[in-house]
């Protein structure tokens, strides 16, 4: 039997932010909480309202076990679904589900995490989800029982998948370890190492341009285009790659890449370890097989230069709080100017030492390819786990 979701749970939205908060109280989740809150984060790093400021400004509360995504914003993109732990408050961009005793909360939570909300947005302008077009997703009404057993599997696959990902953390925080062990803070420089400006390190500093025609001269294949979502920490992503023929990426000669070129993001927000802004990344492909829009940034370093080591560097937490301080422009979007790009510091000990550290980074990086391998296994079992629990397959 399926039902409608309004019919066996209420959907609401919450209320706008207070403009004062508090040391004790109920905590307050905003829309960019959920991605900390769905890796592992936990409520008490959330801001509070006491119950004098929750009826100051009438918030709704809402109980435990209430099910919350972005329904507004670029955060209504990400699919991100929290239950709660405790009772809460909660801010206009985020809709809540709550269940009645027909429902499964966890049960829900994996359904919404199938269905992705964000198919719901009409407008990719500004991302937005009805709360009626909410209410209308349809839903089987298994026995309670039932869903509580399809949970049970969901979760034990979950964890799995979560256990790998927790995995791949773990190398990172020993990739900088040993960095911080050798070399200290890349910003601060407490041992006093020599420092080059990146320019001096490079012979091409530049950015790509946007083809006239903008997106209608994109083809299936051909010549790939990397924009800012492609470019990530350490990380290309082809999800979404463009691709442009031979006689655009010809008169865009100045932005062809060559293999072991930096990429940079020039433009976005910096609220976050994953905000658009100062996300640096390596080409590996082969040379002039590849170009860049005007967002991102092309960093090609001298022969001489170790690039692994340059790039750890544009990589790290300290170097993002450099990047935040030097960037310009308004909350919603920075940028980076080339001449920001051309004077960042770049520590520059004895080179046998940064051998000495790529080639440790070079073993973890082979361990991270293992485990990715397992992430992506872990990851569609949980899919086709999910596809079957709601085709009505898995039990």
């Amino acid at each position: 039997m399926i039902v409608r979701l309004g019919d066996i749970a209420k959907v609401t939205a919450g209320q706008a932010a207070p403009k004062k908060f508090s040391n004790e109280g109920l905590p307050f989740i905003r829309a960019g909480h959920l991605e900390e809150l769905t890796n592992g984060g936990k409520l008490c790093s959330l801001p509070k309202v006491s119950d004098d400021i929750i009826k100051e400004k009438r918030l709704k509360r809402l109980p435990k076990n209430s099910i919350l995504f972005a329904k507004s914003g670029m955060s209504a993109t990400k699919n991100r679904i929290y239950i709660t732990e405790e009772e809460t408050c909660y801010v206009s961009h985020l809709a809540a589900v709550l269940p009645n005793k027909t429902f499964d909360a966890l049960f829900l939570a994996k359904f919404l995490s199938w269905f992705k909300p964000s198919k719901l947005i009409l407008d990719s302008a500004y991302p937005s989800i009805r709360l009626e077009d909410i209410n209308n997703l349809k839903i089987p009404l298994l026995p309670l029982t039932i869903q509580k057993q399809i949970a049970e599997i969901l979760e034990s696959a979950a964890n799995l998948r979560d256990k790998t990902e927790h995995l791949l953390i773990e190398y990172n925080a020993l990739a900088k370890s040993i960095f911080l062990d050798i070399f200290g803070d890349p910003v601060a420089n407490q041992k006093g190492w020599k420092v080059h400006k990146l320019k001096e390190l490079s012979t091409n500093i530049g950015s790509g341009n946007t083809p006239k025609g903008g997106s209608k001269v994109y083809v299936d294949e051909g010549i790939t285009f990397f924009r800012s979502q492609n470019v990530w920490k350490n990380n290309l992503l082809l999800d979404d790659v463009a691709y442009i023929d031979k006689a655009t990426h010809d008169k865009m000669k100045n932005s062809s890449l060559k293999n072991g070129d930096i990429l940079m993001t020039k433009t976005g927000r910096i609220n976050t370890e994953n905000s658009s802004l100062g996300r640096a990344a390596m080409y590996l492909g082969e040379d002039d097989k590849a170009n860049v829009n005007g967002h991102v940034y092309l960093i090609r370093l001298k022969k001489n230069v170790i690039n692994e080591y340059v790039l750890f560097i544009l990589t790290t937490n300290e170097y993002r709080e450099h990047i935040r301080r030097v960037c310009v422009g308004g909350i919603d979007k920075r940028q980076l100017n080339k001449n920001h790009l051309e004077e960042f510091p770049i520590i520059y000990p004895p080179i046998e030492l940064q051998k000495k550290f790529t080639e440790k980074l070079k073993l973890i990086e082979q361990q991270k390819i293992l485990a990715k391998q397992e992430l992506k296994e872990s990851e569609d079992l949980f899919n086709c786990l999910l596809q079957k629990a709601f085709r009505g397959e898995l039990l």
